[in-house]
């Protein structure tokens, strides 16, 4: 029982101690020790046997991304890739620490329920819909745009807010706040939005054109692939808030599987992406939903 609750303890110590970025986002930096350096303190302190029991817990929290691989890279909350894999952390960064959790399944409502994918109203990084913002650019697949994602309020409203700089160097271009759609992903990692017809949010940019141009990707069971997706591009004079729609017949296929399949709005994943132009970028989005015409 000694052993058990002094490895538990190895365990918490190390949790504390683990990198405040992920993939690239930038968070509030926080003092930690050096893994390295907590790793060979116990062994030192406990001798060979304690070693292996705390080499299981190092396991145990590389496999669930506290330290080594993604929790070492330079964004939170990122994959990497424009179109990436669902996943990401559960929890939210803020300078007093680890502190927003995500609510029970039953507390929130499917947003091809309610329509609503996010209205800003719950703590970040969390959506109003149950799931989760990630910040995501080119780094691992060489590119070297950089960025961050942050709540923040604009001109009176609530919203999240992507900067950043889009270098389109060593063939990279883009940055982009994306979430999954699903509230209940063990159930179905798709949700049938073909009630509605497209989406609609609430954006602001700033910039030195006279309309700041971004694109909405979206991912269905055609986009087999990372680099898979449908894409709409739209543009919006920087400087003041704009209600933006784009009919699911806006969305045009890139990569494998789209580039031949009819888009349908059977979704896994929504981002929003400044892509294609090196720029700095302000983008920011408030509400953000489905839409019917009536």
């Amino acid at each position: 029982m000694h052993k058990m609750k002094r490895s538990f303890a190895s365990i918490l110590f190390l949790l504390s101690s683990s990198s405040s970025c992920v993939n690239g986002f930038h968070l509030p930096q926080r003092t930690s020790i050096p893994h390295s350096s907590v790793h060979t303190s116990l062994q030192a302190k406990d001798g060979a046997k304690e070693s292996k029991e705390d080499n299981k817990a190092m396991q145990f929290l590389r496999k669930v991304g506290r330290v080594g691989g993604a929790a070492n890279m330079d964004f939170a909350n990122a994959m990497g890739l424009d179109e990436s894999p669902s996943g990401g952390t559960k929890s939210s960064y803020h300078e007093d620490g680890f502190k927003n959790v995500r609510k029970s399944k039953a507390a929130y409502t499917s947003c091809t329920t309610s329509g609503i994918i996010d209205d800003m109203t719950e703590p970040f990084p969390f959506t109003s819909s149950g799931t989760q913002w990630l910040g995501i650019t080119d780094k691992v697949m060489g590119g070297v745009s950089t960025g961050s994602l942050s709540r923040e309020n604009i001109k009176g409203k609530d919203c999240n807010v992507l900067r950043g700089k889009v270098s389109t160097a060593n063939n990279g271009g883009f940055i982009q706040m994306a979430t999954d759609l699903a509230l209940d992903p063990s159930v179905d990692v798709y949700v049938d939005a073909e009630g509605f017809d497209g989406i609609e949010l609430e954006v602001y940019t700033e910039g030195t054109d006279v309309e700041e141009k971004f694109n909405i990707h979206l991912r269905n069971p055609a986009c087999d692939r990372q680099n898979s997706a449908y894409r709409a591009t739209t543009a919006v004079r920087p400087g003041s808030w704009a209600t933006v729609r784009l009919p699911w017949d806006a969305f045009e296929g890139y990569g494998p599987g789209p580039d031949v399949t009819p888009f349908v709005p059977l979704l896994r994943r929504l981002g929003i992406v400044s892509i294609g132009k090196e720029k700095e970028v302000v983008l920011a989005v408030g509400r953000i939903g489905f839409y019917n015409v009536i």
